[in-house]
């Protein structure tokens, strides 16, 4: 069964939410200097790549990373390819119905055809709350998308989070979905155990069905 790595690269030139830590890293030990083996270190936002966010990011009271149930995070999930509407631009909420989720707790949203995670868009696709509100009341579980938020760059209510958050949706985001045709998978994408984090890298994957 093939496996798509729908992760983004984490890299110095991994583009980040402007003001946002970006990636760095540096060596503590080298083989090289005499040392026994090789040891880095490394500095940057809990946002920077494939990431998901916790209730924390979003809500003062909320729950962090560390203490998210990870059975939404693992199981059957659906990739779409979705349009937009409106200026700034949201998920189109009318292609976001039963049928197209076909009863799928799991759903992963891809907004383009290419993903270049060097770039930070400040046009992108976000979900939008009324896509959230859709998919909240389809019974999902956990949304994706290919882009770096649910709610535009600029917003300070961060709506959708919201809506997602009132249904109990897991996200994840910056998903490279650039190379997955829309379909059913098998999702695999377990956020780090960082205790009082509003968010987690992610290594996500999608492994084909059998049989499919």
């Amino acid at each position: 069964m093939r496996i798509y790595d729908i992760s983004e690269p984490i890299a110095p030139d991994t583009a980040v939410f402007p003001g946002d830590t970006p990636f760095s890293a540096e060596w503590v030990m080298r083989i090289a200097d005499g040392a026994s083996c090789n040891v880095s270190t490394m500095r940057m936002s809990v946002h920077c790549g494939t990431h998901s966010d916790a209730p924390r990011h979003y809500d003062e009271h909320g729950a962090d990373v560390a203490s998210l149930d990870l059975t939404p995070y693992l199981g059957k999930c659906r990739v779409l390819e979705v349009g937009s509407i409106g200026d700034p631009a949201v998920v189109d909420p009318a292609e976001l119905g039963p049928e197209s989720l076909g009863g799928h707790e799991r759903v992963l949203l891809r907004t383009a055809a290419r993903h270049d995670h060097r770039v930070f868009d400040p046009g992108f696709v976000a979900l939008g709350p009324a896509a959230a509100e859709v998919l909240a009341s389809c019974g999902v579980r956990l949304i994706g998308i290919d882009t770096p938020s649910m709610d535009h760059a600029t917003s300070k209510e961060l709506a959708a989070h919201h809506v997602l958050r009132r249904a109990g949706i897991c996200l994840l985001e910056n998903l490279d979905l650039s190379r997955v045709p829309a379909g059913d998978y098998e999702l695999i994408a377990l956020p780090l155990k960082i205790v009082g984090s509003d968010a987690s890298p992610v290594r996500a994957i999608l492994r084909e069905l059998p049989n499919s």
